[in-house]
């Protein structure tokens, strides 16, 4: 039964993955098409993160009273809907309100999901679980690419995505008692009898605000490279546009093939252990990014951000019911996943105005600013949450 239902979240997480990554990709052509200027993408990226953060902070009373499986199962529905809804779309004013339920829908289903590991299964598969989510999100590009080529429409990349994520929703409503059976037999008495938590209440519980600004910055610079690689090789160090952005999309699969290392590296090494060995990798890429001498210490460096920022989420994610407390996980969950929301849809467009000023070679320097506040908040929490403890 177990084993069932981790095929089943398996499964859910390539999900969560494949529309992540859609807007993106098929931009360049919905623009022109609608005949919108190329920077209102931001625009649908902000409603989705908005709804994403409101949906995260309200992940606790949701999961407690409707359980994990319920909530999983109606928040990929929703995002379901709102794919389908981008698919008939043939205006900007559609796209920002189909926007509205894909973000309700993501952000439910990813604090839920990744509670509902924390809780019940090792930390192993946290770090395969994202795993996942990276083949998904990679994946997507992919499908959209061979709608645009096949078809002349993204439209149709849409339509693709969210039938599959319709497949999946039935199949998570089918497998509900296996949740349900699960849920029951797993839960403490600590657990079921915890009540949801106000977002006041939340922040206040000792260690929440410096958890909330690790993640904020952990997400805030995975979200920064993620946009300003291809930019830093070519305006700051003359590499070819071609070649600078196939090694920018090597951070992604090193972010991939890292989680499934740190799969097997969970086996040795505690959360926290994995968490210190990733930020000091981020510093060894950035520190890379400014050396002299050829361009592919650049390239490499960029790379080994992409490996030093696989353990840090999963593990941070992880270890939350062994630092607050697992009654108190799934409220935590959330807030650190609204954290990362707002991370990055504030701190990549932050760089992109410094740049006007100090120029995109500031980019290592920028991201080695977050990792240190990153490191600090991260560790300050441990010691608070430790001292809770005793």
């Amino acid at each position: 039964m177990i084993s069932l239902l981790l095929a089943i979240i398996y499964i859910s997480f390539i999900s969560l993955g494949l529309p992540d990554s859609l807007l993106g990709s098929a931009w360049p052509v919905i623009y022109p098409e609608l005949g919108i200027p190329v920077s209102w993408s931001g625009i649908v990226f902000m409603i989705i993160s908005v709804g994403t953060v409101i949906s995260s902070l309200q992940s606790d009373r949701l999961t407690k009273k409707y359980g994990a499986g319920m909530v999983t199962a109606v928040s990929v529905g929703m995002t379901a809907i709102a794919l389908f809804g981008f698919s008939i779309s043939h205006s900007f004013i559609a796209l920002c309100i189909w926007a509205i339920p894909y973000g309700l829908g993501a952000g439910s289903v990813d604090a839920a999901l990744n509670n509902y590991v924390a809780l019940h299964f090792a930390s192993r598969h946290m770090s395969w679980l994202h795993c996942m989510w990276g083949v998904g999100a990679s994946v997507g590009p992919y499908i959209m690419s061979a709608a645009i080529t096949r078809t002349a429409s993204w439209n149709n990349g849409y339509r693709i995505i969210s039938i599959i994520q319709i497949v999946l929703s039935a199949i998570i409503f089918l497998s509900l008692p296996l949740w349900k059976k699960a849920e029951g037999s797993e839960s403490s008495s600590e657990e079921t009898e915890a009540k949801p938590l106000p977002l006041k209440d939340v922040v206040k519980i000792p260690g929440a605000k410096q958890v909330m600004l690790a993640f904020f910055c952990y997400c805030a610079l995975e979200q920064t490279v993620g946009l300003w690689a291809s930019s830093y090789l070519v305006l700051h160090k003359g590499v070819a546009e071609a070649t600078a952005t196939a090694f920018a999309s090597l951070f992604y699969i090193g972010i991939t093939t890292g989680r499934a290392v740190n799969g097997f590296m969970t086996l040795k090494f505690s959360d926290t252990q994995l968490v210190h060995l990733g930020q000091a990798l981020i510093a060894i890429g950035c520190v890379m990014m400014v050396l002299p001498g050829p361009d592919m210490l650049a390239l490499i460096g960029f790379i080994i951000i992409g490996i030093g920022c696989a353990p840090v989420y999963p593990s941070i994610i992880h270890s939350t019911p062994e630092h607050f407390g697992r009654d108190k996980s799934q409220a935590m969950v959330g807030i650190q996943m609204a954290s990362a929301y707002i991370g990055t849809s504030i701190m990549p467009p932050l760089f992109g105005l410094l740049t006007k000023f100090i120029g995109v070679a500031f980019l290592p320097f920028y991201l080695l600013f977050i990792l240190a506040v990153q490191f600090f908040m991260f560790n300050a929490m441990l010691r608070i949450t430790a001292k809770e403890e005793k």
